[in-house]
């Protein structure tokens, strides 16, 4: 038999890959589950983008191996959504990379700048890639500790306290996932100062910014940002197109540089109609994401109604996709959801999965209907 390679032993198989198989198995054997576990926007991307990419799909270089920096429109138009909406100024020509998907652009930035042994700054909680792909590099996770006492913001005096020889990267992430937590100028201030002083790659992932959030910010808004910091975004959250596999990141030239050097020799470029509906995405005005919102908010006040029932505490002034929601003390994570899935048929996500810290609370997805939600809560009378 060939032996795997022993990078893999350091891995384990993505939660939500198991946790579906045995959720689809219980639909399989008549169980009516409602599935607020992930999240996978359920909305249809915008009318217009759809058309652009029908429309596209006979011109000439539709179907050939396309640039792997991208159309210059759409770069062009990314820069120009990054002006409108953070006022951040960004050159298309040599500061903006596409990627099939922001998930995509952590592989190929920990490839580009970590070596073995490196060490990398991860939120805990925080999004289980970024731990899972620093490993499959050979670096080592250096979990830092965000709670509601601070607000989910990072610690610095606790930051500053770790040895920070050997770390290269600094992952963060707002708005956060799970914990919905925006950040503050301040915040991002502090987090360049700190990657100048230590020499260390920060790096902000910011899918949420306009999901149920009255405040996007960016990390490059800070001035001098460029010279220690990347961002990274999606259209996946934003315009309901997680399946199309459209991201980017944005930084100075020469970070953008070694990450094309890697992304080149991944793929063959975006699909030319992908990236035609990509570019009328980020042209469409405040009107979309004001509709949008108006779904999403009327769902999470139901999903508050939902956490009622289960006794949890939220907080009102989140972001994002979901719901966090910190559940009785003294009980656990795993225990609540396991309770909810076999007692209710409903899956909901345990805090558990992005970290230690996430122990004590439990997460809801936004993404499914009110009709559906208003069922969940029936489930409990």
């Amino acid at each position: 038999m060939i032996q795997p390679a022993k990078r893999l032993d350091t891995v384990q198989e993505y939660y939500f890959s198991k946790k579906l198989r045995e959720v689809r198995g219980l639909v399989a054997a008549g169980k009516p589950i409602i599935n607020m576990g992930i999240g996978s926007p359920d909305l249809q991307p915008p009318t217009t983008v759809l058309e652009a990419i029908q429309g596209s799909l006979g011109d000439a270089s539709a179907h050939k191996y396309q640039s792997y920096q991208g159309l210059p429109e759409l770069r062009n138009a990314i820069a120009s959504f990054y002006k409108n909406k953070f006022s951040v100024d960004s050159n298309p020509e040599n500061e903006v990379l596409p990627l099939m998907g922001s998930k995509e652009g952590i592989m190929h930035i920990s490839m580009a700048f970590l070596n073995e042994g490196d060490k990398v700054l991860i939120p805990n909680p925080g999004y289980p890639t970024y731990t899972s792909v620093t490993k499959l590099v050979g670096a080592e996770p250096l979990f830092y500790n965000l709670s509601d006492a601070t607000n989910w913001q990072p610690n610095f005096e606790e930051l500053e306290a770790q040895d920070l020889t050997d770390v290269k990267i600094m992952w963060v992430n707002y708005p956060h996932m799970p914990t919905g937590t925006n950040a503050t100028l301040e915040t991002f201030k502090k987090l360049i100062a700190f990657g100048k002083k230590h020499h260390i790659l920060i790096i902000n992932d910011n899918p949420y910014s306009f999901i149920l959030n009255d405040n996007p910010i960016s990390i490059l808004q800070v001035e001098g940002a460029k010279d220690i910091a990347l961002e990274l975004n999606s259209l996946s959250k934003t315009f309901n197109m997680a399946g199309w596999r459209v991201g980017m990141v944005i930084g100075k030239e020469s970070y953008i540089n070694e990450i094309l050097k890697v992304k080149s020799n991944m793929d063959s470029g975006m699909f030319y109609g992908i990236q035609k509906g990509a570019i009328e995405a980020l042209q469409l005005s405040d009107d979309w994401f004001l509709a949008q919102n108006k779904i999403y908010e009327e769902r999470r006040n139901l999903i508050w109604q939902l956490a009622d029932k289960l006794e949890a505490v939220y907080d009102k002034n989140s972001t994002g996709l979901f719901v966090w929601a910190k559940i009785p003390a003294g009980k656990k994570s795993e225990e609540v959801t396991d309770s909810v899935l076999y007692d209710h048929d409903i899956f909901i996500t345990p805090g558990t999965i992005f970290g230690s810290q996430g122990e004590g609370y439990i997460r809801f997805s936004l993404c499914v209907t009110t009709d559906i939600i208003k069922e969940a809560i029936s489930r409990f009378q």
